[in-house]
């Protein structure tokens, strides 16, 4: 990574010497989404039969998180076959895949980072990916993004993926993110009415919402009606959107450059949820609770609702279920019951600029393989449990939830992860839940305080962006 802290002419010098080793060897051509490897033309020599230059060998690393649902139980698995498939179209590129952990990877990445070590390919999110893209240690993508494919993805999902006009992540998958209900349990209270599931949209208010969480206190003592969470910044858009819509209010305003959540409303809500906690409504503790704590309450059967799910976590669940139930999506409900405002999950690649131009452009011939290959372009969206993120892809599974998920992409809205500064907003959150949960600050007050920081923080990482 010796070039990762250059300035965007390193780029345009690394893709201009990119063009000239193709030149000497072999050129590209695009036929639809998939890139085909001609030969360069030889010198014309009367004497001798035209000889094929061979492909220069390239080695790149890929690092992943479990993004891909295991095959046969292994972690990699999976991945090990895209590579397999990927190398009899690119037998002289070598990729060596690193599977990492949602838990230590981002940590690793940091580290890699500050070495100079990162890997030149990564699956992530655009938390990370657009952070790494404002700082220019990412390699634009541009090139291999058809005209096709950026009319294909909605706009609001170029915006998670870019920097100015400068695309950074290529999109692969996405998945609004919902809350879910173990609806076992309501039919076996008989109270299955109290769901909104015979709507087709399934929005529902606060006050229908609460009437479910007492119907489980009352005939169902044993299970814990709903969760929530504030140990970590881990799986905090679920905190975000529980409070965002319970308070009918927007997490950051309209072009995401100031807090918006710290409204009256949505200090009600908070107030609401601990209240609810008070009450037994809602999971004791909370504020030592990390997300993967209420997310394993609700698979071990000991929770009716859970606030961090989607589309892809449900299927990813399957194996984790500790009791067989049937986890259904719904949307957060909304004190007037107006449509709910949904954080989209999005999932993609990005390659790292690690200073050079061979690997740069392996690395994006592997990113194009994944997302737009014949054979394994839709097969990898499926693997992830996802939806695509391509707009005229759908109907990828038989099954009413996905059905449902595809209708809930109309609820998505723009997610705090483009503003400027996010890695350091959400450190804000978390704690100024805790102090509400704890007693030691009214909603109002925690919402406030988190606002100041956070604005702090989008104004400065505005002042230190690269320009």
């Amino acid at each position: 990574m010796r070039d990762l802290k250059k300035s965007l002419m390193t780029v345009a010098s690394v893709a201009l010497i990119g063009t000239q080793l193709a030149a000497c060897g072999n050129t590209t051509a695009t036929e639809g989404n998939k890139s085909v490897s001609t030969p360069a033309p030889a010198a014309a020599d009367s004497a001798k039969p035209e000889a094929k230059p061979v492909a220069k060998p390239v080695e790149i690393t890929w690092w992943n998180f479990p993004n891909f649902q295991p095959l046969d139980g292994e972690v990699g698995k999976y991945e090990k076959q895209i590579i397999e498939a990927f190398n009899k179209k690119n037998p002289e590129i070598k990729v060596n895949l690193e599977m990492i952990t949602f838990e230590g990877g981002p940590q690793k990445l940091n580290v890699a980072i500050a070495s100079n070590t990162a890997p030149d390919v990564i699956y992530d999110a655009p938390g990370r990916i657009i952070d790494w893209g404002k700082k220019k240690l990412l390699a634009p993508l541009n090139d291999i993004v058809t005209t096709e494919v950026q009319k294909d993805i909605a706009p609001a999902f170029w915006k998670q993926s870019m920097v100015g006009d400068q695309i950074y992540m290529y999109p692969i998958n996405t998945a609004p993110f919902l809350m879910a209900v173990n609806k076992t349990v309501f039919e076996k209270i008989g109270a299955l009415d109290l769901l909104p599931l015979k709507k087709p949209d399934r929005t529902w208010t606060v006050a229908e919402y609460e009437k479910a969480l007492q119907a489980v206190k009352e005939k169902a003592p044993d299970i814990i009606p709903t969760g929530f969470f504030a140990k970590s910044s881990a799986g905090d858009q679920g905190t975000r959107a529980y409070i965002a819509n319970l308070g009918v209010s927007r997490f950051l305003n309209e072009d995401n450059s100031k807090v918006a959540i710290n409204t009256d409303n949505a200090a009600k809500a908070l107030d609401w949820i601990v209240k609810a906690t008070k009450d037994k409504l809602s999971v004791a503790g909370s504020a030592s609770l990390a997300a993967a704590d209420v997310n394993d309450l609700f698979l071990q059967g000991k929770l009716a609702f859970t606030l961090n799910y989607s589309p892809v976590l449900k299927a990813q669940n399957v194996p984790n279920k500790k009791v067989q139930f049937e986890d259904v999506l719904l949307p957060f409900p909304t004190m007037d019951g107006s449509k709910p405002k949904l954080e989209p999950y999005l999932g993609g690649l990005a390659v790292f600029n690690n200073g050079n131009a061979d690997k740069i452009a392996a690395s994006k011939k592997l990113v194009n393989f994944i997302a737009n290959d014949p054979e394994y372009g839709k097969k990898n969206v499926i693997q992830t449990g996802g939806l695509s993120a391509r707009t005229s892809i759908t109907g990828l599974y038989n099954d009413s939830e996905y059905k449902y998920a595809e209708l809930a992409r109309d609820f998505i809205t723009d997610p705090p992860t483009v503003a400027d500064g996010y890695a350091e907003i959400r450190t804000f959150w978390f704690p100024e839940l805790q102090r509400a949960l704890l007693g030691t600050a009214t909603g109002k007050e925690a919402l406030d305080t988190f606002a100041a920081k956070a604005n702090e923080a989008i104004a400065k990482a505005k002042a230190q962006t690269p320009k």
